[in-house]
């Protein structure tokens, strides 16, 4: 393996000077979208990984919050990509079985309804709660 030069070792530390960390989070937040979908099967040639997708997902959503100070008015569109990408997810885990256990209790100072668990889009696999 050959060793860098001094030119491109002071090359790429001119590089990492003008890298922010919120244009890292952006890069990540894109290339987690853009794995969920293939990870979805959205891609000629994938297969569907849900709890990759979801995962995915989850990632997203937890690091868009920290962009917008500074791309908020542009980010429309992954925005957009995350919602395609929690619809595609939505659909996929409606078709297979849900796992055993269900979702949280109601929260405090909800009144219990006549049936117990979750409701019908819940259940049907097609609404989508974070953190499950």
């Amino acid at each position: 393996m050959r060793q860098p030069s001094e030119e491109e070792i002071a090359a790429l530390e001119a590089e990492m000077e003008k890298l922010t960390v919120d244009d890292v989070l952006l890069q990540t937040v894109v290339t987690l979208l853009n794995l969920g979908a293939r990870k979805a099967g959205l891609t000629e040639g994938s297969t569907a990984d849900l709890p990759q997708v979801k995962m995915a997902v989850d990632a997203a959503r937890a690091l868009l919050p920290l962009l917008e100070p500074v791309h908020g008015e542009h980010l429309g569109p992954v925005r957009e990509a995350l919602s395609r990408l929690q619809m595609a997810y939505a659909q996929k885990v409606g078709g297979e079985a849900q796992p055993a256990g269900g979702g949280e209790p109601p929260a405090t100072g909800a009144q219990p309804s006549d049936e117990e668990g979750p409701g019908p889009a819940q259940s049907s696999g097609r609404l989508w709660v974070p953190g499950q």
